[in-house]
């Protein structure tokens, strides 16, 4: 029996982690794809927010963000970015670490299309991460937005996706007695080879 058999087998972390994500989507209550994305500052400060994963792709992780915003910031001073995904209801985790590039094409486009007009319209008046007078004061910019954009606004060219290409992607599951099992896949660069170690517990 192969040492990566049951939950763990397959030839490919990107499959292997769609695999993971629709078993939590049936299991999960809220937010199947929520992850806990880590960046850093220009003072080397630690920073992590929840964001929603939307799509796997052949070789990458992408989400959706304001480009104005303190994570997107950071990523691009940074250039890399990590996070964790943890299903409590599997008792599964992912964690991934890579470098970052901008989703700016059609599959951002096509992807704003499909949020609700109230999340577009959010989008547009939102000046991520910055402070703000009060609530009154963001309905009234959305009510601007409402009146200047219509009932069918573009993506604005401020918001976007971000495309996390890893070099190292950890698969964990819990284990009895806290003999967890971990699997990290990684490689030298982001089109090298795979190496899978089991880690330690």
């Amino acid at each position: 029996m192969s040492e990566r058999s049951g939950k763990f087998a397959g030839h490919d972390p990107f499959e292997l982690a769609r695999v993971w994500l629709a078993e939590a989507e049936a299991a999960e209550v809220n937010d199947a794809n929520a992850m806990a994305l880590s960046t850093v500052d220009s003072d080397g400060l630690p920073n992590a927010r929840m964001v929603l994963l939307k799509d796997i792709e052949d070789d990458a992780f992408v989400f959706y963000t304001n480009y104005g915003s303190a994570k997107a910031q950071e990523i691009e001073q940074a250039g890399k970015a990590a996070f964790v995904m943890h299903w409590k209801s599997l008792r599964r985790q992912i964690r991934v670490r890579g470098t970052v590039s901008r989703e700016e094409g059609a599959a951002a486009d096509e992807y704003f299309a499909s949020r609700s007009l109230k999340s577009r319209l959010g989008a547009w008046a939102s000046h991520q991460s910055t402070p703000l007078s009060s609530r009154g004061a963001l309905m009234a910019k959305v009510a601007q937005v409402t009146a200047e954009h219509g009932p069918n606004p573009n993506r604005p060219p401020f918001w976007g996706g971000y495309r996390i290409r890893p070099v190292e992607i950890e698969f964990w599951a819990d284990g009895a007695f806290r003999l967890h099992d971990r699997f990290r896949w990684h490689r030298d660069s982001t089109d090298g080879e795979w190496r899978i170690d089991r880690l330690n517990p």
